[in-house]
């Protein structure tokens, strides 16, 4: 019986030291966007990548077609499938060492979803969204949250999974993203599918990648603020004034709460510098690296509001339009899949009613800047100055976002006809005796939603700015003041929250702008 138990235990030995080799090799990994009902791009040889042993041969199946590559020395493996109508549902089979089954892929139009709080604020917290939720069971649209955190330097794999649209799933996810995607859906008659990658309260430098944006000689100052944050950051001496500050809060919450008040909001835990959210780059690290490259059609960006409110050094709204542009040819870069279309929401109203002809912001400069970068081509803008909210910087009216998005890349991007795709923007003006005319794009049927046509300011050599008259004529507006005989500058919708009320014949409102910029 000993006998018989020693050789069981030798036996054993033996058996586990031959299935070593074979344990301490990789499985084949994924990212996690290539997962059970993803939707891959129409119309593109979509990447299929991951890891996997170095020189370990790795086959991609699906619909009938296989293909095989090697990993690398540094375990990365990449194919590219054969491009494909939509359609589906498929199943994707990833087989090396190990097989995994991808099941229920659909084959359409793919689009990505970021920016800070409006573009992450969910269906849920929209206009109406019981009746959004009822109406929800779209199996054709698939959704997709990027739940990786920021990050000191870029990673893979990321964090998420796809869901099927339905009552039950459209809740929790993008808001904007997902009325856009809808209308693509319903439109098209395809299926969408639809990533958000998207944190609060964060500046448009966080999503771009360092090396895109270090060597910009108007962000150095914004750069030299960080380096001399992280620098001068003691994390023990952060960690004593957070206790203090949580003791001290404690304290004043229970005399809140004794008094049947609300509390005041509870001090956040310190972070190192280089690890904030608002860091450049530590979003595209940990948000939007480990989606790249997963094939898409185009990107939507809503964001604005943290640089718009911004004074610091570097980083404020004379900016935006550069760190737009940057993010935009960064992406577009890093992706390689050529000048994809990008959109961007145009801040709409916020604050107090205007009271003076112009009023100079950080939010009537980010508007400029978007409208400027309308330059940069296969770019739109959602014009939205009426979808806001004057107490509440994140508005309700998540539904006329999305769908002023979609109208762009209906129009733009898939060349539907009759589809008018954005509200009038400004294409020239003419200074004609005491009168300036103006001329615009999207102008078909332009008039003013009220009786009067209102939000117009003009000046002349003295820069001092008067309400002015405003009548439409055609596809042109006049503008003119009875005490300004030779008026130099004219400026449109210049406030938070301007009183202006200029549109097209789709009912769309005109962009903000200024005849005296740049």
């Amino acid at each position: 019986m000993i006998r018989l138990s020693r050789w069981l235990s030798w036996a054993l030995i033996v058996v586990l030291f031959s299935l070593m080799p074979f344990a301490a090799r990789a499985d084949v990994r994924l990212p996690a966007v290539i997962s059970d009902h993803m939707v891959l791009q129409q119309d593109i040889a979509a990447p299929i990548w991951g890891w996997a042993d170095n020189g370990e041969e790795v086959t991609v199946s699906i619909a009938g077609q296989s293909k095989s590559a090697k990993a690398g020395a540094d375990g990365k493996w990449l194919i590219k499938l054969d491009k494909r109508e939509a359609g589906g549902p498929y199943e994707l089979i990833v087989k090396g060492k190990n097989t995994h089954k991808i099941s229920d892929v659909l084959i359409g139009e793919v689009w990505l979803g970021s920016g800070q709080s409006n573009m992450a604020m969910t269906v849920s917290r929209s206009k109406d969204f019981e009746v959004e939720q009822a109406a929800a069971n779209l199996p054709n649209i698939r959704m997709f949250r990027e739940n990786s955190a920021a990050a000191t330097e870029p990673q893979e794999g990321g964090s998420g999974k796809w869901e099927v649209c339905s009552p039950e799933t459209v809740g929790s996810f993008s808001a904007t993203a997902f009325f856009f995607g809808r209308e693509l859906h319903t439109t098209l008659k395809l299926p969408v599918g639809l990533i958000n990658s998207s944190v609060g309260g964060t500046p448009i430098e966080a999503w771009t990648s360092m090396s895109a944006q270090k060597d910009l000689v108007e962000l150095k100052p914004l750069f030299a603020r960080w380096d001399n944050d992280t620098a001068s950051y003691d994390p023990e001496k952060a960690k004593a004034q957070f206790e203090k500050q949580l003791a001290d809060w404690k304290v004043a919450a229970k005399k809140a709460r004794d008094a049947g008040k609300q509390p005041g909001r509870i001090p956040q835990q310190p972070v190192n510098p280089r690890r904030n959210s608002h860091h450049p780059a530590v979003l595209f690290n940990g948000k939007i690296a480990p989606l790249i490259p997963y094939a898409i059609r185009g990107a939507i960006w809503y964001q604005g509001e943290s640089n718009a409110n911004s004074a610091r050094q570097g980083a404020g709204a004379e900016n935006y339009g550069l760190q737009l542009r940057t993010l935009i040819a960064d992406w577009r870069g890093r992706w390689g899949q050529g000048d994809f279309p990008v959109a961007w929401v145009q801040l709409p109203l916020f604050h107090r009613i205007q009271a003076e002809p112009v009023e100079e912001t950080g939010w009537t400069t980010v508007r400029e800047q978007m409208l400027k970068t309308l330059r940069v081509p296969n770019t739109g803008m959602a014009i939205t100055l009426d979808l806001g909210e004057a107490n509440d910087i994140h508005p309700k009216d998540k539904q006329g976002v999305g769908k002023r998005l979609a109208l762009w890349a209906l129009a733009k991007v898939y060349n539907q006809k009759g589809v008018v795709a954005s509200g009038p923007l400004p294409d020239g003006y003419e200074f004609v005796g005491e009168e300036v005319v103006l001329s615009f794009r999207y102008a078909a049927g332009l008039k003013a939603s009220g009786e009067e046509l209102k939000g117009f300011a003009i000046a002349g050599a003295d820069q001092k700015w008067l309400s002015a008259k405003a009548r439409v004529d055609g596809e042109q507006v006049i503008v003119w003041h009875p005490d300004i005989q030779q008026p130099k500058a004219v400026r449109y919708a210049w406030a938070d929250n301007p009183d202006a009320n200029l549109i097209n014949g789709a009912g769309l409102p005109a962009s903000p702008f200024r005849t005296d910029g740049k």
